[in-house]
């Protein structure tokens, strides 16, 4: 009995002899198909993941609004206090800022279009790159945004899961434009216009309003494309070869961001 190329979920009956090796229920969460009825509901559509990301950020700003930070001015004290990105620190004994600092928000409106944004790429990624690729992909865009923050901007303060979330866009732009996947060519020509334009347009915005820290957003979008690529091969792969390939990937772009926490401290002197 073939597999679905994605989840590995057995075809039965009448999906088998689709010309598509995705299942009703993939290509649903992917780009949004229509599914019968009776079909049962896919595991992956409860996005795990995403809403326990989603649900740590929430849960990091609401302690920091009990402790008595501003909701909607923190001072940059207190987002240092909370794990922010900030050179002096990050790039001498505190390196795990890097990762803290995307899960510290600024404000009501950073957190909550962050949020936003989150909560509609992640189920998207979740679903269609598998539950710990897409984690892996969220943490490494959201250093590799921190790291070249802090690289550009050392005495700047950064905080934000924006980084994260341009690395996912990254990621699944890549992944769809080269992934070779057996979906409508106008239904994969939808999803590519629709990431394209998000990355634009808040990279424009981002390059138009000051106190946006862009050099995080490209951080974390180019390193989501780099990762996107690579895994684009495998992803109409059996399971077995496509974890493989997952395997390799991150572990060469987790030794890559090692090798440039270790340029980034050198070129600042530390």
């Amino acid at each position: 009995m073939p597999n679905c190329a994605n989840c590995g979920r057995p075809l039965f009956s009448g999906d088998a002899g689709e010309t598509h090796p995705l299942c009703p229920q993939c290509r649903q969460q992917i780009l949004g198909q229509s599914v019968p009825a009776e079909a049962p509901r896919a595991p992956s559509a409860k996005f795990p993941v995403t809403t326990a990301l989603l649900s740590i950020n929430v849960l990091m700003f609401v302690a920091m609004g009990l402790s008595g930070v501003s909701l909607t001015d923190p001072t940059v004290d207190q987002l240092v206090r909370w794990g922010a990105d900030y050179g002096p620190l990050t790039l001498t004994t505190q390196p795990w800022r890097l990762l803290t600092s995307t899960f510290v928000h600024g404000g009501l409106l950073h957190i909550g279009t962050n949020m936003w944004c989150l909560w509609n790429l992640g189920r998207m990624a979740e679903n269609f790159f598998g539950r710990l690729s897409f984690l892996l992909i969220y943490l490494l865009t959201g250093i590799s945004g921190s790291l070249l923050s802090v690289y550009l901007h050392p005495m700047r303060t950064s905080v934000g899961a924006s980084g994260a979330i341009f690395g996912l866009a990254g990621a699944l732009i890549t992944a769809l434009y080269l992934g070779r996947l057996p979906i409508p060519k106008q239904r994969l020509n939808e999803a590519l216009r629709s990431l394209i334009f998000f990355a634009v347009i808040n990279l424009a915005i981002g390059a138009a309003v000051p106190v946006i820290d862009n050099s995080g957003h490209i951080g974390g979008f180019s390193l989501g494309l780099l990762i996107g690529a690579l895994l684009s091969p495998s992803l109409t792969k059996d399971p077995e070869s496509k974890a493989h390939t997952q395997r390799l990937v991150f572990s060469a772009v987790a030794v890559v961001l090692a090798i440039a926490v270790w340029f980034v401290r050198k070129a600042h002197g530390i």
